[in-house]
């Protein structure tokens, strides 16, 4: 075996070790106790996550559930972010049409162990953009078992933040590859990566203030480029538009203060981006 191969099979082992080792240290509540979902907006979660994959998505969406809030009931479309419940559905389906026969419930309880593992993954392929693959790996190996994640990721605990870290992570990885290409493609799937994450988490005003932070201070320290023009816009236009698809998020991007970052950024990139294209022609003039 060539030592490239020898380096790639390594690679894959403790990358593989690492995702192992972060779904099997969040399973001690299965293994003793039972699976059960505990604490109580999981369980909120699963018993909306239960309706959809039994009733479809549009009696889900227009569902009043009048258990929650006693005695005011609640219109479960526009007050809840759906991206957790309707990936456990995706799921559960997917797994019925393969004739592999599992609960509901079952597939809520570890869907976030799951997606810890495929954080472990995301984390490597962002690090590795980053610096280096044996920097990847390393971060693999922490994010695995850094005790503030399990804590919000551990089997039963059916919460937003165990799909939405993935998300993030994923979106800043997509983030990262649309800069350095300057590609609409990988900028487009930046935009639908932060669409997955607004239907998943409120959190998502992190991401929507740190890359315009970033853009920000591109263009303070004169890296602004081409590149990161068509990257930015087309993750603002398309995310933007995409968002505002969920109900619950509405014309919040265009409204709210804590959206309003983006907005100036955008409008920063373009004048940024009109006085580049002018600049040579000016200076031919004078």
């Amino acid at each position: 075996m060539s030592p490239e191969k020898q380096d790639t099979l390594l690679k894959m082992l403790i990358l593989s070790m690492a995702s192992v080792l972060s779904f099997s240290t969040r399973l001690f509540s299965v293994l003793r106790f039972e699976s059960v979902i505990h604490e109580f907006d999981p369980y909120f979660n699963y018993r909306t996550t239960k309706y959809l994959a039994e009733n479809g998505f549009y009696s889900f969406h227009n569902w009043f559930d009048d258990r929650a809030w006693y005695p005011l009931g609640r219109i479960i479309g526009g007050t809840i972010y759906p991206g957790l419940m309707i990936t456990s559905a995706a799921i559960y389906r997917i797994l019925q049409l393969v004739h592999i026969t599992i609960d509901i419930r079952n597939v809520c309880v570890f869907l976030a162990p799951l997606f810890s593992s495929l954080t472990t993954i995301i984390t490597y392929l962002l690090t590795k953009e980053l610096k280096d693959a044996a920097s990847g790996l390393v971060a693999a190996a922490m994010i695995a078992v850094v005790p503030g994640y399990i804590s919000r990721s551990v089997a039963g605990s059916y919460d937003n933040e165990g799909i939405a870290i993935f998300c993030m992570l994923l979106t800043y990885y997509m983030w990262i590859k649309a800069v350095k290409t300057g590609s609409i493609y990988w900028a487009s799937m930046c935009g639908i990566a932060y669409f997955y994450m607004v239907s998943s988490w409120g959190g998502y005003v992190f991401l929507i203030n740190l890359i315009p932070l970033h853009v920000l201070a591109l263009m303070i320290t004169g890296r602004f480029s081409h590149r990161v023009y068509v990257a930015y816009s087309t993750l603002y236009c398309l995310g933007t538009l995409l968002s505002m698809q969920i109900s619950f998020v509405g014309f919040q991007p265009v409204q709210s203060s804590e959206h309003m970052a983006a907005l100036g950024v955008f409008g920063l990139c373009q004048l940024h981006a009109f006085a580049d294209y002018f600049y040579p022609y000016l200076l031919e003039q004078f």
